[in-house]
């Protein structure tokens, strides 16, 4: 009785337990017969839940593999151009964070071991990136006189070699280019030296023999520079890296005004690795020296080969001679090797004895070292006020002395200009500002050289007229009022003074001329191989001399100048002149000084004309930079 009162779903409840899955499953819809049988599946099959150990370890390696696939990919189809990059970012970011934390008024004791940290950082980055970073790192090094002691130390010790890329890698490049080997029955040359006679961060050059004979018969050597596969695919993101990190240290950092040349730098290096961009202004500055009655014969531009250049590959003239590096071998060649060593060797250049195999090669020629750094100014003096076209990389190791060939050359020298990859234009109107900035300089004329300056968005005239003769210049308009006293202040105190000084110089970045961080950098390899070299010749002279003979004949073909305005202008080079009789008169004191000491010194090597002016730089710039600039910082 009792069961016949139950609901129903207690009757359906009571005894689901005690019937077989077939029987619950005849009982009930299609719908509810489907569901049941799902959860007596996931039922049957259920496993434990693994453990949060277990998905952990599971994503970690789910990323490590990502990571090598993508660190291999990189490696083989990027040469490593996203990895350079995260390394940039890294360092710059240790950098930043660095500075942010302890360059602070109660850390100023500890200011110089930051200043070692952050060089240590950035000479690293550029020497394991390579490539561009080294063209970059030298670019900032030939202008950084005014960044700190150990920075300036770093950058010193830049240079631009690399290991050579194996020649499977050259005939790679060869087949891609021409569609032959480099060498054999159907190679481009009739031999290849596999071995590269030198290499560099984008390039290096072999030696080869063309097929064809030369005009008179006789055999054709020429050097082949290669550019390293690799470069090409890493200057886009080099170039990147280097405009986001300018940006973000002018922005947000440091607010010191960098951004504003990384456009133009950028433009020329990237051009730079276009060789026949290379061979065009080979053979553009070959035609303004054939053009020239001072340096046509003096000077020579090795031949290029187009019919044999593509974008990665360039072939010119094999030039046979010493490299103005070896500067022992060319005092040796030039027939100056029997007095003293006037100078310490040059960074990176060949220190040893002189071997048989460099100067002994060739009989001694004329002129001695005052030959060679008087057509070194010559032509860069030439090329900044008479040609607008400007070498922008004339390091020791691209300039050549050689005997000048052909008949009756006898005992005569020829200084002969390599890698012709980066170099800058100068409009009409640059030139006459610099020029008429020389000049105002050479003269002590403050409205001029304050005029010029105020045209480019400079400040402090005499601080710019200082680093462009680099010669400490101080006019008399202008007194020593203002001037921080570094002496009494700490690592902090000095580094923002400093700071203070560099953004009253660059007032008005929209207007400098960007040239001028090329034209700055040839001058200072000029001065530092006139330095090295002893100071031969008086090289502020020389382009005075260029400069007024520029502006002489822009004012001769200016027929809207009046016959006041040309008599002002002779009376204006006539003190010209004098002032430079002046500068002989001193120099030549220098020299004879400089004679007396070697030879009767008991072992004084004697200073030259640019030690001097060396010396009143570096305590110029502690006085209104306060910064200590090392002994030979503005060699070439």
């Amino acid at each position: 009785m009792s069961t016949l009162l139950r609901p129903p779903w207690r009757t359906v409840h009571a005894t689901s337990s005690s019937i077989s899955l077939p029987a619950a499953l005849a009982r009930t819809s299609p719908t509810h017969r489907l569901r049941i049988s799902r959860a007596h599946a996931s039922s049957s099959s259920a496993s434990p839940p693994p453990s949060r150990g277990r998905r952990y370890a599971r994503r970690a390696a789910f990323v490590l593999l990502g990571l090598g696939v993508a660190y291999e990919v990189d490696r083989q189809f990027n040469a490593s151009a996203i990895r350079r990059n995260l390394r940039t970012v890294w360092t710059c970011l240790a950098i930043a964070l660095d500075y942010k934390l302890n360059f602070k008024p109660e850390k100023a004791h500890e200011i110089p071991a930051l200043q070692e940290r952050v060089a240590e950082r950035v000479y690293n980055l550029l020497t394991s990136n390579g490539g561009l970073y080294i063209k970059i790192g030298q670019a900032i090094g030939n202008n950084a006189a005014l960044l700190p002691k150990p920075l300036q130390e770093k950058f010193a010790s830049l240079f631009d070699d690399a290991p050579q890329v194996p020649y499977s890698v050259v005939d790679a490049v060869f087949r891609a280019e021409f569609g032959r080997p480099p060498a054999g029955p159907d190679g481009v040359f009739e031999i290849f030296e596999e071995r590269a006679a030198a290499s560099a961060s984008i390039a290096q050059v072999h030696r080869a023999k063309l097929k064809t004979p030369a005009e008179d018969g006789g055999e054709q050597w020429v050097a082949v520079k290669i550019q390293k596969p690799d470069v090409s695919k890493q200057v886009e993101w080099d170039l990147a890296a280097f405009r986001a990190v300018m940006w973000v240290y002018e922005n947000y950092l440091f607010d010191l005004p960098v951004y504003f040349v990384v456009d133009f730098i950028t433009d020329h290096l990237r051009r730079e690795l276009d060789f026949t961009l290379e061979a065009a202004n080979a053979q553009r500055t070959a035609s303004f020296v054939a053009d020239s009655p001072i340096l046509a014969g003096r000077v020579y531009i090795p031949r290029v080969f187009p019919e044999l250049s593509t974008s990665r590959v360039l072939v010119a003239e094999w030039i046979d001679g010493v490299r103005l590096s070896d500067r022992r071998a060319v005092a040796r060649l030039m027939g100056d090797d029997a007095s003293p060593d006037p100078t310490p060797a040059i960074a990176g250049a060949d220190s040893s004895p002189v071997r048989t195999s460099e100067a002994d090669r060739f009989s001694r020629l004329r002129g001695g070292t005052e030959w060679v750094m008087r057509t070194m100014v010559e032509l860069f003096s030439a090329q900044i006020f008479d040609w607008g076209w400007v070498h922008c990389d004339p390091h020791p190791g691209n300039i050549i002395i050689r005997p000048r060939p052909g008949p009756g050359s006898g005992r005569e020298p020829q200084f002969v200009l390599l890698d012709h990859g980066l170099y800058v234009r100068l409009s009409p109107p640059f030139q006459a500002q610099y020029a008429r900035l020389w000049k105002g300089l050479l003269t002590l004329d403050y409205a001029v050289v304050r005029g010029v300056a105020s045209e480019w968005g400079i400040g402090m005239p005499d601080l710019f007229a200082s680093a462009t003769l680099m010669r400490p210049v101080r006019f008399a308009q202008q007194g020593a009022e203002g001037l921080p006293d570094f002496e009494r202040m700490d690592e902090y105190e000095r580094g923002v003074a400093m700071k203070a000084r560099l953004k009253g110089f660059l007032t008005d970045t929209d207007k400098m001329p960007k040239e001028l961080v090329f034209i700055g950098r040839n001058m200072r390899i000029v001065q530092g191989n006139n330095q090295s070299f002893g100071s031969p010749v008086n090289r502020i002279r020389i382009t005075g001399d260029w400069a007024a003979r520029s502006l002489l004949r822009a004012h001769a073909h200016d027929v809207s100048l009046s016959p006041a305005r040309r008599l002002s202008e002779l009376v204006s080079h006539a003190l010209f002149r004098a002032v430079m009789f002046t500068s002989d008169v001193l120099f030549w004191i220098a020299r004879a000084r400089q004679w007396f000491w070697r030879h009767f010194g008991s072992g004084h090597r004697g200073e030259g004309f640019e030690d001097e002016l060396e010396r009143t730089m570096r305590n110029f710039a502690k006085a209104n930079f306060g910064v200590d600039i090392p002994q030979n910082v503005f060699e070439g």
